[in-house]
């Protein structure tokens, strides 16, 4: 099993995210887009390709945008070979950011995209933990998970999306991850569980045929019990947080 990592102007979650698939049994590497782009043909030694957080491009055209945009002018025809294959994708903060201007989340017409990540209702960068209520597990990446405690960080993760696209993304059950109260139950749009106001309290989409995972919250920094606050509270004998189970079910799809 292998992971290919993106990496370059602004990215800065990378090292994290190969640590947390290295853990699980994967071999990685950690690839600039440049050097990606002057070798495109490698992507395909890989199962899986990962677009960690950060600030590709200082955000400054908008949060993901201009990475997307040097992929989709460089990479886009290997990236959608690399889809059409039996590989999984994740896309984490500014990754989901990416695949969603990318289009390829949710992916559901050859325009692209249909859905925008915008700024917080807050107008203010939100870096706190949420809890997740998983609304698709179907996918190989969230099989056997119910709910998910997991940090946030991000200044524009506030999902909009059309109507009749909402329509289809429901209809097509394509929303993987949604903000949840202390109870469980969702957020309701009101905050601080909902972080940013996303519509449906939407935290992560898939695609069409669940091998596509974008999501806000950074599973990589909830690897270890104690990357959790109140980790001196806890079962040491749990060496794992709940970030570890996405990583998880990744090694597990491919064994």
């Amino acid at each position: 099993m292998k992971v290919l990592i993106l990496s370059g102007y602004g990215i800065n979650c990378e090292d994290e995210t190969l640590h947390a698939f290295i853990k699980l049994g994967f071999k990685g590497k950690i690839v600039h887009i440049n050097d990606l782009i002057k070798s495109p043909k490698q992507l395909q030694n890989y199962q899986v390709f990962a677009i960690p957080g950060g600030f590709s491009f200082g955000d400054d055209t908008g949060s993901g945008n201009a990475m997307a945009k040097k992929i989709k002018n460089n990479l886009f025809d290997y990236i959608q070979n690399f889809l059409e294959k039996d590989k999984l994708v994740l896309g984490i903060c500014n990754g989901c950011q990416i695949l969603v201007n990318l289009g390829v989340v949710p992916g559901l017409t050859k325009k692209d995209p249909q859905v925008a990540l915008i700024e917080n209702n807050s107008d203010i960068y939100q870096c706190r933990w949420v809890n997740l209520k998983i609304n698709n597990n179907h996918t190989p990446w969230l099989k056997n998970i119910d709910y998910l405690h997991l940090p946030i960080a991000h200044q524009e993760g506030k999902f909009i999306i059309p109507n009749d696209v909402i329509n289809e993304i429901k209809n097509k059950n394509l929303i993987s991850m949604q903000y949840a109260n202390d109870n469980g139950k969702l957020a309701n749009i009101k905050f601080p569980y909902n972080p940013n106001g996303s519509e449906l309290d939407i935290a992560g989409l898939i695609s069409k045929d669940g091998k596509v995972l974008a999501m806000m919250p950074h599973p990589e920094r909830a690897f270890y019990y104690y990357h959790q606050p109140n980790w001196q509270e806890l079962n040491k004998k749990n060496e794992y947080a709940d970030g570890y189970k996405i990583f998880r079910n990744a090694r597990n799809y491919f064994k």
